[in-house]
């Protein structure tokens, strides 16, 4: 059964860098970036490892928990995790699921025959406090993740939440966002102090 938004994230229990997870206990109250890898030791998924270990206080800011996978052993992802923080100037904390016998990336759906049939495609899932799945990306193997648009949809998710708001296209955290068809003006005045702009009807802009 495909996974689609708004499902409980499946749980499970598996070894990682960071020992075993299970990973709804691991995920407590956070939100979390979990995202997949074909293998160890290949060049696009090296450059995202990195750039991941980077963003580390961008993703705390948010109460976000990187979480990662190849399907490797913890052996083979501790000596990669060396290679990632030499070649990419970072220092990898975040765990690194050992996924082996692929029992996650079949669970996730990451094994696309079209792209491989034993590695996990770079997946990723963006999962709320609640374990429910927010977002899902997939990226073909030789294009790396946009890291810019990881970050800007956990804000717009998470403004969505705070606010009772929609976002619009490019939203990015400061601009004006979009009150749902689905609260009437009356209830907006109480939600919404700032007023708004009706363009239409439909579409009703506020700033925060």
């Amino acid at each position: 059964m495909s996974l689609l938004l708004g499902n409980t994230a499946p749980d499970f229990t598996i070894d990682s860098t960071a020992g075993q997870i299970n990973f709804h206990e691991w995920a407590g109250d956070s939100w979390v970036f979990f995202f997949s890898h074909p293998a160890d030791f290949t060049p696009v998924c090296t450059t995202e490892m990195g750039r991941t270990a980077q963003l580390a206080k961008e993703f705390a800011e948010r109460n976000t928990k990187p979480l990662g996978l190849s399907t490797d052993t913890v052996e083979e992802h501790v000596k990669w995790i060396e290679d990632v923080n030499d070649t990419q100037s970072c220092d990898l904390q975040f765990p690194i699921l050992a996924d082996a016998e692929h029992k996650i990336s079949q669970l996730y759906e990451m094994i696309h025959p079209g792209e491989s049939e034993t590695a996990a495609v770079r997946s990723v899932f963006i999962v709320d406090p609640s374990k429910k799945i927010r977002l899902t990306m997939t990226y073909p193997m030789s294009v790396g993740r946009n890291f810019d648009e990881i970050l800007r949809v956990i804000d717009a998710l998470q403004c969505g939440d705070e606010h009772r708001c929609a976002l619009p296209a490019d939203w990015r955290k400061g601009d004006a966002v979009i009150i749902p068809p689905s609260i009437s003006n009356n209830e907006a005045k109480g939600l919404f102090l700032n007023g708004w702009d009706e363009i239409r009807p439909y579409l009703r802009t506020t700033r925060l």
